[in-house]
């Protein structure tokens, strides 16, 4: 019977943990969670069948699968090497974290030196995809590690693909910013002039969702970006830090980020309008200025 843990209950750690919990191979079997504020492991454990640990190794030691969702780099970097230091040799760490291609090979390193599997898979879909259990992940690292991973993370994902040695996933989840960013941006843009033109955008969406231009945007946010409605969603703090991770790497890369750059900018915009908290799609409030 396999063991899990969980490190990391936040916005979309705690409904990821509870799919695990509910639905995967852990259900009705054994799922230990970890929060650095105990309240939320806490109310975590009222809410569905497992235990919380009171720090990391406890939660690991035991562990076959240990999945974890963090903030940052920094954070990927303390917790990934307390959690490997604790976890057993033939148990695997699944990184479900937003963070750059570097943290995602040094934790895998650190990990092969333990005996231990890691995979980096970041995750798309945003909260709803969280809550709903269907999310997308595209994971980096040895595929014989990913393939007995796999299973677990099908808990709260309709889609999971390898794409590659360790720091892939990382680095396909940069191009998935990139392409939103962009699509927003050309979202945004679209909104205001159909209000510029007096237009209905309800019924603008309607019309052009239905060819070419359709987008998962276009369905998700054109309505609200149409009335002003933000406080929800994506928050462009966090598109920010993404953001950041790509045009590092592409400065590494040489690839050129002119669109994301100029993107990048216009959310700073939005920071200083107070947005830190808005979700994505408030790129339009720099054109309504």
């Amino acid at each position: 019977m396999a063991k899990f843990a969980f490190l990391g209950l936040g916005v979309m750690g705690y409904p990821m943990a509870g799919h695990l919990a509910k639905h995967g191979l852990s259900a009705g079997h054994d799922i230990c969670v970890w929060n650095r504020t105990a309240a939320k492991s806490a109310a975590w454990t009222e809410e569905y069948t497992g235990r919380a640990a009171p720090d990391i190794a406890v939660a690991v030691k035991q562990a076959d699968f240990v999945m974890m969702c963090v903030g940052n780099d920094d954070d990927v970097y303390a917790v990934a090497e307390q959690a490997i230091i604790a976890m057993q040799p033939g148990s695997v760490l699944v990184d479900h974290t937003t963070a750059s291609a570097k943290c995602a090979r040094h934790c895998f390193e650190l990990a092969k030196q333990a005996g231990i599997g890691f995979i980096d898979a970041p995750i798309s879909g945003g909260e709803a995809g969280a809550v709903g259990g269907a999310l997308t992940i595209m994971c980096g690292g040895d595929i014989a590690d990913y393939s007995r991973a796999e299973p677990v993370m099908q808990s709260y994902a309709k889609a999971v693909q390898h794409m590659g040695p360790s720091g892939a996933g990382q680095l396909t989840k940069m191009v998935n910013q990139i392409c939103i960013a962009g699509t927003l941006q050309g979202l945004s843009e679209a909104v205001h002039f159909a209000k510029k033109a007096g237009l209905d955008v309800d019924a603008v969406a309607q019309a052009i969702g239905q060819g070419a231009a359709q987008s998962w945007q276009m369905d998700n946010r054109a309505l609200s970006m149409g009335r002003g409605e933000f406080e929800f969603g994506f928050a462009v703090d966090w598109m920010r830090k993404d953001l950041k991770i790509a045009l590092e790497a592409a400065a590494e890369t040489g690839a050129n980020l002119a669109m994301t750059q100029m993107v990048d900018n216009y959310y700073e915009d939005i920071q200083k309008m107070g947005g830190h908290r808005w979700d994505t799609s408030s790129l339009i409030k720099r054109l309504e200025k």
